[in-house]
């Protein structure tokens, strides 16, 4: 079943005047490809695309962040120019430091609370609802022990059958 697709694949490719241009890979191995504007063999004009083929090419391997956020981009069509090796390694290398720096603060932190021997936040103050301003039992000690009910007029209480 495989070879009849890859057979029809070729076919329709040969059909539809779709040339793909080799852009780059990244460092996990995915080849990026740019496909021109073109017209198909009905006259269409079918417009530019940007894809992306895995090295492992099983679906079920696939885990999301795995493209480089330069490459997302081009392909998303952000940003017009193919991202460079080199400019994905200096950004890596950024990310990185970033997070390095990060978690150096983060302990930092840590050290000067343990020393100060209290929280950076003070604790929550304790408050008290006695219900709600509207209610008829609104900063009493207790609702009442029975409800009250004309139809109209409903005050919570405590009741219980």
């Amino acid at each position: 079943m495989g070879w009849a697709r890859g057979l029809l694949h070729i076919a329709w490719r040969a059909l539809s005047k779709e040339v793909k241009e080799h852009v780059g890979t990244d460092h996990f191995g995915k080849k990026y490809y740019y496909i021109p504007e073109y017209k198909n063999w009905t006259g269409q004009t079918i417009r530019e695309k940007r894809i992306m083929e895995a090295a492992n090419k099983n679906e079920v391997d696939y885990e999301v962040g795995t493209i480089p956020t330069e490459w997302e981009a081009w392909i998303r069509k952000t940003r017009k120019t193919q991202p460079t090796m080199e400019e994905i390694l200096k950004n890596e290398k950024y990310r990185e430091e970033i997070k390095r720096k990060g978690q150096d603060f983060y302990e930092k932190e840590k050290l000067l609370c343990k020393e100060r021997k209290e929280e950076l936040l003070p604790l929550p103050m304790q408050t008290e609802q006695k219900g709600h301003a509207s209610a008829p039992h609104f900063r009493k000690e207790e609702p009442s022990v029975a409800p009250t009910s004309t139809g109209k007029t409903f005050q919570p209480g405590s009741w219980m059958p």
